[in-house]
């Protein structure tokens, strides 16, 4: 009996996913997306959980995202809670593309200030994305406790993301600046010029940030 061929071509894009060769990978998600079948979520998602390669990865997320909300982001929920670092930021990464409101109570400050750096900065920019409507000012609180964290790369996007919640940052960005920690208060007031000037460069902010706390401009260091 010949197989039909609408499931030979499941079999044979459900196989390239877990091919050796990134292209091949690539492919299959390309072609999983274009012809969208529940039947591929289960495996997109586990894909996301293992996948090596950046562009793969993204692939995966586009093609998760071409699938129905109701079935994908319950599935991306359970995905937010993996032991797997990978997992937890690829769902995440996943879910503020859909941009499904309903996947706000996932985004909890354990993730926004999860150990892994790729998890936090995937919460930060999903949280950005879903959180409702009057409740700005509260992610902002949460989100101004990681100023400070990790290199340029991670302070760029943690700014980016406080930036994109607008004024209700001023508050816990304003506190900020008096803190003992002088990477703390460098971030605030670097964070702050970015707002009020979105076309500084962040490395420019940061270095005159700098120079403004290393003068006692922005809080004394004790």
């Amino acid at each position: 009996m010949t197989m039909p061929k609408q499931d030979t071509d499941t079999i044979r894009a459900l196989q390239g996913l877990e091919d050796s060769r990134s292209s091949v990978r690539l492919r299959a998600a390309l072609a999983v997306g274009t012809t969208p079948d529940p039947r591929f979520i289960d495996k997109l998602i586990e894909r996301c959980a293992i996948e090596p390669e950046f562009y793969v990865r993204d692939m995966l997320t586009w093609a998760l995202a071409r699938h129905s909300a109701s079935t994908t982001v319950p599935k991306l929920l359970d995905e937010v809670r993996s032991e797997r670092a990978q997992a937890r930021s690829q769902a995440l990464h996943t879910l503020s593309k859909i941009g499904d409101r309903r996947a706000w109570p996932a985004i909890t400050r354990a993730l926004l200030s999860d150990a892994d750096d790729e998890v936090a900065r995937s919460a930060w920019r999903a949280a950005v994305v879903l959180v409702p409507e009057g409740e700005e000012h509260e992610l902002a609180a949460v989100l101004s406790t990681q100023l400070g964290r990790g290199e340029r790369e991670m302070q760029l996007s943690l700014s980016r993301a406080l930036i994109a919640l607008g004024e209700v940052i001023l508050p816990p960005l304003r506190a900020a600046m008096m803190d003992l920690d002088p990477r703390v208060r460098a971030h605030a007031v670097a964070t702050e010029r970015l707002l009020r000037d979105p076309d500084a460069g962040f490395g420019f902010a940061i270095e005159e940030a700098k120079r403004v706390v290393a003068l006692g401009g922005a809080g004394q260091e004790e």
